[in-house]
């Protein structure tokens, strides 16, 4: 978790669908909250009892450049572990922690943008297209809802001229319909996909079938999927330390980054489930078995590593932490 929260009151409290509430939060002490790009997201920390403590990603949908508020939307999840429970039950005056901003979900500095959001994946294309129109660049945002009544921030979306609305519940024409969305590859343009993992994939795959390189295509996912969740292979593998030398064994059951903690490592992590990035470290040996799902294959070429999620498809594997 992270080692410095930054404490914060609830300004503004809006249920923007009868499932998606709004926050506004403010610096409890006034001094400037830190600085953002659109993507980035906070970890929000929600106490529940003495001693123990929830830990959950949002994504940041405020105006570009705002220092004084952040927003969040909050998806009431119908199979909630807690976390979105406890975001709705949050009132006017009550304080909040959060974490600083993290981005791994950064615009690139293409040409061109394609924003594609599918139900609360909303939020953090929401604020990309705040930035774009700050900055002058040129895109357009694609949002997939049920239905208009599902349009999450909608206060703030209405009217807008660079936004396509397809609504489930409306004709055939009017739903997303990829070829004529992406039009023809081009190496200028960037991708952008944000919601629930079946209509990530959906238009990741569509793109992909369409000749888009996957150099230009970005995705941020709110859950893991389900390779993050399977054991190891055989019966484990050893995780060596470069820094220490220390070798612990990471067994079928458990996490490097479970490893690490129970042996007093001082390890970063935040999510555990492979969607944040803040548990990223370094392989300088060994084969990796990748299992996250936010990082891109340039960075997994390149060596990095998430202790939560991922593993070593060799007998050892050695981390600069």
């Amino acid at each position: 978790m992270p080692s410095l929260w930054i404490d914060t009151v609830v300004v503004d409290r809006i249920m923007t669908t009868p499932r998606v509430v709004v926050l506004e939060l403010q610096p409890a002490d006034g001094t400037p909250l830190p600085a953002y790009e659109a993507g980035a997201h906070v970890d929000v920390r929600l106490d529940r009892t003495p001693g123990t403590a929830l830990v959950r990603q949002y994504s940041l949908c405020g105006e570009h450049g705002n220092r004084k508020r952040y927003r969040i939307a909050v998806l009431r999840e119908e199979q909630s572990r807690g976390g979105s429970e406890a975001i709705h039950r949050l009132a006017v005056g009550d304080h909040v922690h959060i974490s600083a901003p993290r981005n791994n979900f950064r615009l690139s500095s293409a040409r061109r943008h394609l924003l594609f959001a599918g139900g609360i994946g909303i939020t953090p294309l929401a604020a990309m297209a705040q930035q774009l129109d700050a900055t002058g660049g040129e895109y357009t945002l694609h949002y997939c809802a049920r239905s208009a009544t599902d349009v999450a921030l909608s206060e703030w979306l209405s009217g807008h001229p660079r936004l396509v609305l397809h609504l489930d519940d409306e004709p055939d024409e009017q739903r997303l319909e990829l070829r004529r969305a992406l039009g023809e590859p081009a190496e200028d343009t960037a991708v952008y996909v944000c919601g629930p993992g079946p209509f990530i994939d959906y238009v990741l795959d569509g793109a992909r079938a369409l000749g888009w390189p996957p150099s230009v295509l970005h995705k941020e996912r709110f859950a893991p999927t389900a390779a993050s969740d399977q054991a190891g292979p055989g019966d484990g593998f050893t995780v060596r330390l470069s820094s220490s030398g220390a070798e612990y064994h990471v067994p079928p059951e458990e996490s490097v980054l479970d490893v690490l903690l129970r042996n007093g490592v001082d390890a970063p992590s935040s999510c555990q489930q492979g969607i944040c990035g803040e548990c990223v470290v370094r392989v300088l040996a060994g084969e990796p078995d990748h299992r996250d799902d936010v990082l891109t294959d340039d960075e997994r070429a390149g060596g990095l590593f998430t202790t939560c999620s991922s593993r070593a498809l060799s007998p050892s594997i050695e981390l600069d932490l």
